[in-house]
């Protein structure tokens, strides 16, 4: 099997988009060894300064790949993901294989004993596992990076003085720069958009239930959605359609039908109405005015294709989904790390402490009124959809931030219409549109109906077809500049509130605290109270909270 005449030496087969490289090891004019051969170069050539991955799978991939090519040869092609190299967020299980979680917690797992629903089916397309991906501890954190977990963090290839985004650091890391042709990321408040945003993807948040989360850890069960990051609209076509459908190991899967989604892709937009979201309240004056005007040039883009645009508005402010977002995210992630805080939050990162103790503070009724809220809102937001075709608006405010400016970056987590689509479950995805006067992604985001993301693609795409940013590739520089990110310092704290965070401590078995502990502590109870109180309370009392498992009727 021989390379493709004309696309170019061997050390840049690993630009090609997973449709590319599909196209053309399925007319055996591209073989799956030199392509995977092609991406461990790019991984050794920039991935000491990148940090996008974890572990390097080498040895299976080179197995794998020469599996594929036999296979291949004798005419068992399996489809356009056959022989194609992708990455995995490392909180995802794979058979044999430890998952870390990028935590001190879970640095000497041992290996698993079963693989992620949607890694297997990517495997059983033909796809080829590259390795496990740079994250978060446990995919969350407070949205501050600090230089404490076991793995350096992951840098921007646009600019490696830059943060990727979180949660899926490496992710969005590895697409943008080769080391990788797709990536599986996972998204609660973001966490998939981000990462696509400040790298350049597309990075897809599918409806809540389309994608299985088995065998995935978990950071928020009602909010986590697990998807793809990928450098083209069709590439989460092709890749969506492999990993989408129910599954009975995760009970909140869907038993919605899967379509093909690269059919009607290239469409276009003529005749759709697209509802654009300009106005976010006040949360929403922190949009840069590079990614404002991006999102009105691809509104302009869209019309000029045919597209209806009209201008329409949330049900709510911006601020009353994150209320909603943060109060869930917070207490349940506390949830699921209660006794590992308790007992051995020595081991983990500031990031992930400092979001357990928020999660800590927060009351019962508090995260009872959030789940009611969040059914409100989720009706009234899918009113509005019902209305267009398509929603396109703000995602991340922000270009990527400087890692050594501390306040940037949980800012660029904090600035974001992200949580919206989470807390109502409806898909969005994370549009390139474009680059600023530094070099630096431009983002927007496309929202559509539940389970109808083949529009969300279809809109996407045909503004990805009139631009040529697809054609801009991401070289990271020579060297690595070390940036230097000082600990943020806490204010004053009165103490009373010292004294009323220690009792609350002590009374619930949180022993130890340094005096710096306690002053953290003592602020996150402000922080979560104030996002509590936000959340209106419904009048009814037989006002039901939003449910996320089924079970089996019998």
């Amino acid at each position: 099997m021989a390379r493709e005449q004309g696309t170019g030496p061997m050390s840049e087969l690993h630009t090609l988009s997973v449709a590319e490289a599909g196209r053309l090891i399925g007319a055996r004019r591209l073989s799956p060894v030199a392509l995977v051969e092609a991406v461990l170069d790019r991984i050794a050539a920039v991935d000491d300064r990148l940090n996008s991955y974890i572990l390097v799978l080498a040895g299976r991939a080179r197995a794998a790949a020469r599996a594929a090519e036999a296979e291949i040869a004798a005419g068992g092609w399996r489809g356009p993901l056959h022989g194609i190299p992708f990455g995995i967020k490392d909180n995802y299980h794979v058979a044999d294989l430890p998952t870390t979680g990028g935590s001190r917690l879970m640095q000497d797992s041992l290996p698993q004993a079963e693989t992620a629903t949607i890694v297997a089916r990517l495997e059983r397309a033909g796809a080829i596992l590259m390795g496990k991906l740079n994250t978060w501890e446990y995919g969350t954190g407070d949205g501050q990076v600090y230089h404490d977990l076991p793995w350096p963090v992951a840098r921007n290839p646009w600019d490696l003085a830059r943060f990727t985004g979180g949660s899926s650091t490496g992710a969005g890391a590895a697409v943008a720069a080769g080391t990788a042709l797709f990536a599986l990321g996972s998204d609660t408040g973001g966490s998939i958009r981000l990462p696509a945003a400040a790298c350049g993807l597309q990075g897809l948040k599918p409806t809540f239930g389309r994608n299985s989360r088995a065998a995935c850890l978990p950071n928020c069960w009602s909010l986590d959605h697990t998807g793809a990051l990928t450098w083209t609209v069709e590439d989460q076509a092709i890749v969506l359609g492999a990993i989408a459908g129910f599954d009975p190991r995760d009970p909140s899967s869907a038993t919605a039908p899967v379509p093909d989604y690269r059919k009607g892709l290239h469409e276009g937009v003529r005749g759709l109405v697209i509802g654009i979201v300009r106005d976010l309240g006040p949360a929403g004056d922190a949009v840069d005015p590079a990614n404002r005007d991006a999102l009105e040039d691809a509104a302009a883009r869209l019309a000029e294709a045919g597209a209806i645009v009209r201008e329409v508005a949330l049900p709510a402010p911006l601020s009353a989904y994150q209320a909603v977002a943060w109060t869930i995210n917070w207490a349940e992630s506390f949830s699921i790390h209660e006794q590992d805080f308790l007992a051995r939050r020595g081991l983990m990162g500031r990031a992930l402490r400092s979001k357990m103790a928020t999660g800590f503070c927060v009351r019962a009724v508090d995260y009872i009124a959030a789940l009611r809220e969040r059914r409100r809102l989720a009706l009234a937001t899918d009113a509005l959809m019902r209305s267009v075709d398509a929603l396109l608006m703000p995602g991340a405010f922000h270009v990527a931030p400087s890692l050594r400016e501390p306040g940037t970056v949980p800012a660029f987590t904090r600035d974001t219409a992200c949580p919206v689509f989470n807390v109502t479950g409806h898909p969005a995805l994370s549009l390139c549109t474009g680059f600023d006067a530094g070099g630096l992604p431009l983002n927007a985001q496309v929202a559509g109906r539940y389970f109808d993301e083949a529009t969300v693609l279809r809109v996407a795409q045909a503004y990805e077809a009139t631009t040529p940013w697809r054609a801009r590739k991401a070289e990271p520089a020579s060297h690595l500049p070390e940036p230097i990110m000082p600990d943020p310092t806490l204010p004053p704290v009165p103490p009373e509130l010292r004294a009323e965070a220690e009792r609350y401590a002590a009374r619930y078995g949180l022993a130890g605290l340094s005096p710096a502990e306690v002053a953290e502590l003592a602020l996150l109870f402000d922080k979560a109270a104030s996002a509590g109180l936000a959340i209106p309370r419904q009048p009814g009392k037989e006002d039901e909270p939003a449910h996320v498992f089924r079970v089996p009727l019998r």
